[in-house]
Parts: structure tokens; C-alpha cells; sequence
């Protein structure tokens, strides 16, 4: 992750304005007094930079919930945020290097805004989750020049590896997002997607709940497909494949095949890898052999118009509230001035929580840097956030 070890932490006069970065404040955290959150805003993209004081330096890295893709924008800002403040760098592992001739558009690096409002659903939708070197999803796109791909991938480097491929190839049918796959089908529609691949996925072994195959994931996944699309597992893990095989039984209704050391065409780096060690490899295809029901989610995150009371900050607390849906916790809270102050949430599902940011700036809330996803337990966690505000 891109950081800087300086000399001394300056703060700079908010807002202010280096170059194209924009500073806009900077939030103090109530319970732990060696960080804050300075807001950022780069070539559109809002997010925050994290300095942390401890005993032999000061830090200043990207914050992880906010951070965007690619690494380029976090780097430029912290470089910036250093230049404006004098703030002197005494370690970093950030370079000055300019944007990449490749990823200067980021025109196929999608926000999940993006697919909530307009879901390209005007042809047949491929999805790779996890795609990794992106060899598979690449090779799928250039041979189906009809079919809009969609590649979800949490790790950065990844991501920025795909779109300069995606440049230089010059696809157009290929879009990237950087999202929790096990979140993300519930925003597609159903009965549009003719394949979803997921090719070597973590197993997870010591923590199975976090695995993408699950009960919930193949009843969504059998909910976006189209009669005759497919669920693909492609793994190296046998205890994945067994995990899978159970999964895939679970409906009172499916149909399932196996295969076992099958070439496809193009593998991907970790594949070639276990067939030079000479591992087993498995693959588990779902087909769907229905059509269902569209899936309708109502309700939006506009909070009450009655003014929010300074007591709210201390009432809403650090309580974890349990509901049957999901769940609402704040898990820190910030002071950024007289009139201002910000909370860390926690909230949703049980089992893909999603974590944002309340700002409340002179009785009036809103999240950022942008609303949550549009999913049923969010929106739940949303109302129950808005009564406890409200008292």
C-alpha cells in the first residue's frame, strides 16, 4: 500500500486546493488520539488519507475503506498533501512517476453506482469473479466481441493490470469493478447472465464463511442466469471442490457436472503453476434450468429533514444493534469541528457488511464518500440509523 514515513505531520488550512488535489478537512478520531482522516478529492474520485502518529514516526498512507483505483490517484495525493503542508519525507515507497499512458481514462473501471443505476443488460452479461492476472477474463472478451463482460477483483494491482490491457487491446466489451462479488449479483437483473466464472478462488479453509460459493451465492447466481447459463468452479483446492459439490446439492432441484483435469482455453498463471506441481485440478459447472422471478429492492437513503441534536454523537454510541436482517455498528467516531462530526459504520448483512461514513455537518446528515449499496439489509441498517439520530 502507498505510504509516506515523515519527519513531522504539518496540517495544512482547510479546505485548500495543491495543484489538482483538493483538501477538504480533516477529521479528528475522538478515541484514538494518534489518527486522523484528512477528505480528498482527485480527478473526481473522494476519498481519505490516513495519518497515524506512533512513538518513532509519522505515517501517512490511503485509508482502506475509501481508497480508489488505480494506485496512481493515492499516490499523487500523498505526495501532494506533503509538498503543500512542508511536511518532509523521511521513507516512502511512493513514486513520482506520472499516470500511466494506459490508464488515463479509467473509462472501464466502474463505481457499483454504475451498475446499481444502468445494468448494461442489453445483451448477454459474462461475469469473472476474482480474475487475478485477468489472462481468462481477457481471452473471453477479445473472442466474444457480442457479450459484455464484467471482471469484479479486490486486489489493486490486479485491477490496474486489466485496464492497461484493456487499453491496449482496445476492448470495449469489458467493464472492471473493484467489489464484493458475494454483494454484487444482487445488483444484477435477472435471467441475463449466460456465464459466471470463478477460477481458483481463496479456500479459505480456516475461515469457510468467506468463501464466494455458498447457499446464498448459488441461489443469486441461479437467479441472474439465463435458463442454460452456467456456474463455473475451477479449483485446485480439493477441499473446495467437496465444499462446492455440497453446496450445488443443496437446492431441492439442480444439475451439476464434474470434470477433473480438463484444458480449457487459456489458464491462468496460479493454474499453470499447480500443473507444474502436478496437482489435481476441478472443475464444477452449475446450470441454471429456470427463468425467476425480477428481483425488486424499494427504499433510498435520504435521511429525515428534522435537524439532527449535538446529543445524537453520544447517543448513537458503539452499541452493535442485532436485527434478524443484519446488523448497524459504529465502529469510530471522529470530531472535525464545532459544527462537525463523522462516525465509521458498520452495517447490512451478517455476512457482507459494508462499511461507509456519516458525516453530520450542522444537524444535517449524509454519508461519504458516496451513499451505501443499494441492498435490502443496507437499507434496513439505513432506517435504523436514521431513528437512532433522530432519537
Amino acid at each position: 500500500m502507498p505510504h509516506l514515513h515523515l519527519e513531522s505531520f504539518n496540517p495544512l488550512t482547510f479546505p485548500t486546493q495543491c495543484g489538482e488535489v483538493e483538501f477538504d478537512f480533516i477529521a479528528y478520531n475522538r478515541d484514538r488520539e494518534e489518527e486522523s482522516l484528512i477528505a480528498t478529492r482527485y480527478k473526481g474520485r473522494n476519498f481519505f488519507l490516513l495519518h497515524k502518529k506512533t512513538e518513532a514516526k509519522e505515517l501517512l498512507k490511503s485509508e482502506k475503506i475509501t481508497r480508489p483505483s488505480p494506485n496512481f490517484l493515492v499516490k499523487h495525493a500523498l505526495l501532494a498533501y506533503a509538498e503543500c503542508s512542508g511536511s518532509k519525507i523521511i521513507a516512502s515507497n511512493v513514486d513520482n512517476a506520472p499516470e500511466n499512458t494506459h490508464l488515463k481514462t479509467h473509462a472501464p473501471l466502474k463505481s457499483i453506482d454504475y451498475f446499481a443505476a444502468r445494468f448494461p443488460a442489453d445483451r448477454e452479461v459474462r461475469i469473472e469473479i476474482g480474475f487475478g492476472s485477468a489472462r481468462h477474463l481477457l481471452h473471453q472478451a477479445a473472442a466474444h466481441p457480442d457479450v459484455t463482460f464484467i471482471g469484479l477483483e479486490i486486489h489493486k494491482p490486479s485491477i490496474e493490470q486489466a485496464l492497461k490491457q484493456i487499453a491496449i487491446q482496445g476492448l470495449n466489451n469489458l467493464m472492471i469493478i473493484d467489489y464484493d462479488a458475494r454483494l454484487f449479483l444482487e445488483f444484477v437483473p435477472s435471467n441475463v447472465v449466460g456465464k459466471i466464472y470463478v477460477h481458483f478462488p481463496v479456500p479459505w479453509d480456516k475461515k469457510p464463511h468467506r468463501r464466494v460459493i455458498s447457499n446464498d451465492f448459488l441461489e443469486e447466481s441461479n437467479r441472474v442466469l439465463k435458463a442454460g447459463g452456467t456456474l463455473e468452479l475451477r479449483t485446485d483446492s480439493e477441499n473446495y471442490y467437496r465444499f462446492a459439490l455440497e453446496t450445488f446439492s443443496t437446492p431441492a432441484k439442480s444439475r451439476f457436472d464434474v470434470r477433473k483435469n480438463q484444458d480449457i482455453a487459456i489458464s491462468s498463471k496460479y493454474e499453470d503453476r499447480w500443473k507444474r506441481l502436478e496437482k489435481n485440478i476441478y472443475d464444477v459447472t452449475f446450470t441454471c434450468e429456470e427463468q425467476s422471478l425480477e428481483s425488486m429492492i424499494q427504499g433510498d437513503f435520504s435521511f429525515s429533514s428534522k435537524m439532527i441534536s449535538p446529543d445524537a454523537y453520544e447517543r448513537i454510541g458503539t452499541e452493535t444493534y442485532k436485527r434478524d436482517w443484519g446488523f448497524l455498528h459504529c465502529e469510530r467516531r471522529f470530531t472535525i469541528d464545532e459544527n462537525r462530526w463523522m462516525v465509521r459504520l458498520a452495517m447490512g448483512s451478517y455476512d457482507r457488511p459494508e462499511h461507509s461514513y456519516l458525516i453530520v455537518d450542522n444537524g444535517d446528515a449524509r454519508y461519504y464518500p458516496t451513499d451505501p449499496v443499494h441492498s435490502s439489509a443496507n437499507l434496513n441498517a439505513h432506517i435504523l440509523l436514521d431513528e437512532l439520530l433522530h432519537g
